[in-house]
This record gives structure tokens, C-alpha cells and sequence, in this order.
């Protein structure tokens, strides 16, 4: 690669990664401090919304699908709004994505699935087949074409998915493109809305703790339970989990409890060793003794 090339890549990679980071701090923005074509784009957080399962579109093989048929009742569920001509913030959100599923033993198809949408009602299966190769390429797992499913469909069906969710989004009419932020949204096994994560890198450990909380326990080792529910907690403002003090002191007491019981139930089953019937002291007898008899240098 040229020092041209190499030049011209490196600085349109930084403006797209400023122009993301701008996108999700709108979302953050009190709506008069925005600029009039972002009105009504960031996320609104509905937390155990339910997607309505009927809601339908097609799938990369041209093939009419329903939400229902795509939402398994064993594993959650990370869904995407996008769409597949955009120019910039959806390939960053979906790379992200696939960087931090890459580090993560579980896969798409096994523990969980995930569900892109397009936000374009314009666009149609061949785009969704088209981007679908590519990130089955870039993902390289065994399960992942079963696994993920990029849609299309028309706008009355992306607009009730993406208010549900409440993913804004506008389109551009100066530009022809939609102005949208980046989020990964988790939902159960049932649909409901789980977790949000609004950003364009992911850390793998907060995506696994994120799928383990949709599942409600249903995936992952006792052990990534236990962490999760005795020793994390989500902080919207970092948008990760981090450790609870509070938490992580309370596991410790139970476990001393715990341990002091098991040492209490462990001595109680032993039992005394003897018994010195005139004082009631347990105590051991000498060796020799019997009943009636005195101890040998007794006089």
C-alpha cells in the first residue's frame, strides 16, 4: 500500500470515529442543543419492551420471515438497526461488534442469535445477502449463517421495530443518507428489551455478562452467574459493567457464613472422644484403666 493510500485511509477512519462518537453523544444532548437534522435521532431507552413477534420482513434469501420464527424461546437475542448503503457509522457499529464477538468463545447460532435491520425500506434482499457475506467472512464462525439474520422490509414495520426499541432515526433528504446513532440492543429469549449498548467498540466481557442477563441464567457456566448477580453491576454512564463493592462484600459474608457452618457440622460429627462420668468433662482414659481398678503408681 502507498503512503497515499495508507495516509488517505488512516484519516477517513478517524473522521468516521469522530463523526460516531458525535452521533452517540447526541444522543446525550438536551434536544435544543441539536441541530435541526438530528431532531428525534438517539435512543430512548425501553427496558423490558416487548417486540411484537408478528412484525414482518424478508431475509437475505428473499424468503418472508417473522420476528416470531427468528426469536428462539432458548437464547437472547442482539439486534441491529442499520442499513446496508450506509457510509460510515453502520460498518463501524458492526465491525465493533464482530471484534468483540470474535474474543468471545460463545457464537451466533449456539448460545444466542442476532437480528440486523435495515432502516431502509428501499433496500432490498440482494444488499442484505451482499452484506451478509461479508461479515460471515470477517466473523469466520461455523453457526453464524444460521445464526444471523440481516433483514429488510418496508417502512410502516421498520418504524414499529425501531419506536418499540426506541432506535431514532431521520432520513436526510439533502444528503439521501439517515442519521442514526449506534447501539446494540439485547433482548430475552421472549423479545423483551434486556440491555442497550450505545457505542462502537464492545468490550467482549460486558457482551458476555450482557447475554447472560437476557437469558436470565438460561446460558453460560454457574460461574458467569455468580459474577453477574453478586459482583457487577451496570453503570449506564460508563455503559459497561463494573465491579459492586457493596455486592462483593455481601458474597464474602455469605461465604463465611458458609464456611463457618460446614466447620460447626464437621466437629459436631465427630462427636466427643470420652467422657469422665464424675465431672461430665469429655476426656480420654489412661491407658490400662478399668472399672474398680486404680492406675498403675496410683497407692
Amino acid at each position: 500500500m502507498s503512503r497515499a493510500n495508507w495516509t488517505s485511509r488512516v484519516g477517513l477512519a478517524a473522521m468516521a470515529t469522530v463523526m460516531a462518537m458525535a452521533v452517540v453523544a447526541s444522543a446525550q444532548m438536551p434536544a435544543d442543543q441539536l441541530p435541526p437534522e438530528m431532531d428525534g435521532v438517539g435512543i430512548i431507552q425501553k427496558l423490558d419492551e416487548r417486540v411484537p413477534m408478528d412484525l414482518a420482513f424478508v431475509n437475505s434469501k428473499g424468503e418472508p420471515v417473522q420476528l416470531r420464527d427468528l426469536v428462539r424461546k432458548d437464547r437472547p437475542v442482539i439486534l441491529t438497526l442499520n442499513y446496508y448503503r450506509c457510509p460510515m457509522l453502520c460498518s463501524l457499529t458492526l465491525n465493533g461488534m464482530v471484534d468483540g464477538l470474535r474474543e468471545m468463545e460463545w457464537s451466533a447460532g449456539d448460545q444466542f442469535d442476532i437480528i440486523t435491520v435495515s432502516i431502509n425500506p428501499n433496500e432490498g434482499p440482494e444488499l442484505a445477502a451482499q452484506n451478509k457475506r461479508g461479515y460471515m467472512q470477517s466473523y469466520d464462525r461455523d453457526t453464524a449463517e444460521a445464526g444471523w439474520h440481516f433483514l429488510v422490509g418496508d417502512q410502516a414495520e421498520i418504524e414499529t421495530l425501531a419506536d418499540t426499541v426506541g432506535f431514532g432515526y431521520r432520513f436526510d433528504e439533502k444528503t439521501g443518507e439517515y442519521a442514526h446513532t449506534s447501539s446494540i440492543i439485547f433482548l430475552t429469549p421472549e423479545g423483551r428489551v434486556s440491555k442497550y449498548m450505545n457505542d462502537v467498540r464492545f468490550n467482549p466481557r460486558d457482551m458476555r455478562f450482557a447475554l447472560v442477563e437476557a437469558s436470565e441464567g438460561g446460558i453460560g457456566s454457574p460461574m458467569d452467574t455468580m459474577l453477574l448477580f453478586n459482583c457487577f453491576q451496570w453503570d449506564p454512564t460508563t455503559g459497561s459493567y463494573v465491579a459492586d463493592a457493596w455486592k462483593i462484600m455481601r458474597l464474602g459474608g455469605v461465604l463465611i457464613i458458609i464456611i463457618l457452618a460446614v466447620g460447626i457440622l464437621i466437629l459436631s460429627a465427630k462427636g466427643p472422644r470420652g467422657r469422665n462420668p464424675e465431672s461430665g468433662v469429655g476426656t480420654t482414659p489412661p491407658v490400662g484403666w478399668q472399672q474398680g481398678q486404680p492406675v498403675r503408681g496410683e497407692a
